[in-house]
């Protein structure tokens, strides 16, 4: 339980790093006329389970992001997540996330650290649990495409996991 706990910290702190370095950076900006707003996108998730009893994971989700400056970020995500048990030792698990995070883009307005946490709801074979869920993770974001890698840890069910997250997006 402690080396969890240190993983977390140490995880943690050094998205907390990499975010206070976007606000350190001089503030001009390369792009003009950048407007305010929200931005929604779609997205395919697949990913390695880090725990014993699930092999992979796959999924889908929707994030609306409201643009706070070029460089910040309020995200709020939703979707669907299904990991895969290991055959005849565990049914599979499929939870509906339910996240509010933050970006910070820290290198030319495109590669950003992405923090959220929120709760994971359990929906399929007869799990019942609602868990605490925290991802911390980095990505490459355009206009449309936005590619991104995290580790996203939960309290419950011993299946964090590395995921990519390949999504399309655009604004409202």
């Amino acid at each position: 339980m402690k080396k969890g706990m240190n993983i977390k910290g140490l995880l943690l702190s050094g998205m907390m790093m990499l975010g206070m370095t976007a606000f350190a950076q001089d503030g001009a900006s390369s792009k003009e006329n950048y407007d305010q707003g929200f931005r929604l996108g779609f997205a395919v998730n697949a990913g390695a389970v880090t725990g014993d009893y699930f092999n992979f994971a796959l999924g889908g989700d929707v994030r609306l992001q409201y643009d706070l400056s070029q460089r910040t970020s309020l995200t709020l995500t939703t979707g669907y997540t299904h990991m895969f048990g290991e055959e005849d030792y565990i049914k599979d698990l499929g939870f509906i996330p339910v996240k509010a995070g933050f970006k910070a883009f820290i290198w030319e307005d495109r590669f950003y650290v992405l923090g959220e946490a929120g709760a994971g709801f359990a929906v399929t074979n007869d799990y019942d649990e609602t868990t605490f869920l925290w991802a911390p993770g980095i990505g490459y974001a355009n206009d449309v495409i936005d590619l991104s890698l995290r580790y996203e840890g939960m309290n419950d069910f011993q299946a964090n996991q590395i995921a990519l997250r390949l999504a399309y997006g655009f604004k409202l």
